[in-house]
């Protein structure tokens, strides 16, 4: 397999998988939030959805395993459901849907669930497992599109009474287990090329050293300081990937 190019465009990603391994680490979510637009405005939607799966799969074992022994399963089963079901459908209209649409589409997606939380909204009606279930499909339709199951789940489990680190471990364990399968449905849909698979293994160690960092730092920073940090990111990495090229095209630039 041919080595990626070492230019400007994979120093861009590299740095935004540091960061988002971090993120990851710290507070049980953020990847997808966090790469999916930088590396689908750097290489497409596509090469986005490939590399967030390589990224994100093997590199997150070390953090999971204990999460999934105090997840809690009656919470988490009715999403992983959702998403199970509803992942195919994603990845359908990821295949025929026009590149800058799908750009449009997961920046306003990304930005509605950062001002939602940030703002600090929060869902107060009761928690069933079909709700559960229909959180996870809307999840699973993101994550099929672009990796990014994180929206529907965090506006709907950060707002629940559970303690923040059994609220991690449901994120961890959900999406552990949807990029498993994630990584069938691309590999079965003959997503891995090898071009984009070798940009993904080469950015695979810096996103596990961030990784490493932010669960070392998990425990030692307060929830409302991770929750600014990465909120912060999630906004501009959802300006980073608008498709600036069409903006300017468009105001005569």
């Amino acid at each position: 397999m041919q080595l990626p190019s070492f230019d400007g465009l994979f120093l861009i990603l590299a740095v935004t998988v540091l960061v988002a391994g971090f993120a990851r680490g710290l507070s049980g979510f953020g990847t997808g939030l966090i790469v999916a637009p930088v590396a689908g405005a750097l290489y497409g939607p596509k090469a986005a959805f490939v590399i967030l799966v390589i990224i994100d799969s093997l590199p997150t074992i070390p953090v999971t395993i204990p999460a999934l022994r105090i997840a809690v399963w009656r919470d988490v089963l009715p999403a992983v459901a959702g998403l199970m079901l509803f992942i195919p459908a994603g990845v359908f209209i990821l295949t025929i849907a026009d590149p800058i649409v799908l750009r449009w589409f997961i920046c306003i997606a990304i930005l509605l669930c950062a001002v939602a939380l940030w703002r600090g909204w929060r869902y107060r009606g009761e928690r069933t497992p079909p709700k559960s279930f229909g959180v996870g499909a809307m999840a699973g339709v993101l994550s099929g599109i672009a990796q990014i199951p994180g929206p529907p789940v965090l506006v709907y489990w950060l707002a629940s009474p559970l303690p923040s680190a059994i609220i991690r471990a449901n994120l961890l364990s959900l999406f552990f287990i949807s990029e498993l399968m994630s990584f069938a449905t691309a590999w079965t849909s003959g997503l891995f090329e090898a071009p984009v698979v070798a940009i993904a293994l080469g950015a695979t160690p810096v996103y596990f050293a961030g990784l490493l960092a932010g669960w070392a730092a998990h425990g030692r920073t307060s929830d409302a300081h991770y929750r600014q940090i990465t909120l912060s990111l999630v906004v501009l990495s959802a300006f980073l990937a608008l498709p600036w090229s069409d903006i300017a095209s468009a105001a005569g630039l």
